[in-house]
């Protein structure tokens, strides 16, 4: 078109009747994309939570003042290509299953389970994870290469120096976690330990679902030059995890702003006693 009428002088009308299309079409100019500071700002957000989805992008964006509902931020977070891969499959439960209960409180019960990577020189370490099934707070993540049932009962109690005890502990049948040095810590400290049935790993879903946010956006993601770095990676992402991260179970708070809200909500119910 515009060859057309600089070279040959033809007229607007007659240029855009040779090439077939109306006049308006010509002079409509592109259209300006009001929601561009919105796609930079999202696939900024993306690029630093890669495996997170719309919904907890939506919950970020919402937190610093955007304010748009989730249709729309579905339907730009999809024309980006932002969306999260499937990492594998996963089993399908067959039949009836009855929903773990929760717990009503902060330290009511804790769950402990054992997570395994490896070094950029292939050294295999273990991280012990333990998750206060109520807050879903991520109390600690040891990592070593090794962690015997002496080095989880002082790792228990260098939590609860800051926590308290819990009522109840959660745990496979590990021989680090039915080692007699785990029996003679549930006596001396009165708390109660629930073993699940072997094979069963829903039985402790709460910590089961925390490994694999773990592993998913934190081991997945980094490749560990030796254990130093390994702790000070894992670290950083569990104070993401606590203080940063919003969790859907929690209506879109964060474990530790959960914790907080419900600390303040048990002290005005015993204020109206």
């Amino acid at each position: 078109m515009d060859w057309a009428m600089t070279e040959k002088n033809y007229s607007q009308r007659r240029a855009c009747a040779l090439a077939g299309i109306d006049p308006r079409v010509y002079r409509r100019g592109p259209a300006q994309r009001e929601d561009k500071p919105l796609r930079v700002r999202l696939r900024e957000l993306s690029a630093k939570r890669r495996r997170f989805g719309y919904r907890r992008l939506h919950i970020l964006l919402k937190r610093e003042g955007w304010k748009l509902n989730w249709k729309k931020l579905y339907r730009i977070y999809r024309e980006e290509g932002l969306s999260v891969r499937k990492q594998g499959s996963r089993k399908r439960a067959i039949g009836t299953r009855s929903p773990m209960a929760i717990p009503r409180g902060i330290n009511q019960r804790w769950s402990l389970d054992f997570v395994s990577d490896a070094l950029m020189d292939s050294r295999r370490f273990r991280i012990l994870c333990v998750i206060d099934d109520f807050s879903r707070e991520c109390l600690a993540t040891v990592v070593d290469t090794s962690l015997s049932g002496h080095r989880v009962g002082r790792e228990l109690d260098r939590v609860a120096q800051m926590r308290g005890y819990p009522c109840m502990v959660v745990s496979d049948n590990g021989s680090e976690l039915t080692s007699n040095a785990i029996l003679k810590w549930q006596e001396e400290n009165k708390v109660e330990w629930h073993y699940i049935a072997p094979g069963k790993p829903m039985q402790n879903g709460f910590v089961e679902s925390f490994n694999g946010r773990l592993r998913d956006e934190c081991l997945n993601e980094h490749l560990f030059e030796n254990l130093s770095h390994a702790r000070s990676l894992i670290e950083q992402w569990r104070n993401d995890y606590n203080h940063q991260r919003p969790h859907t179970s929690l209506n879109g708070l964060t474990p530790w702003e959960y914790h907080k809200r419900s600390q303040q909500d048990q002290n005005q119910n015993r204020a109206n006693l």
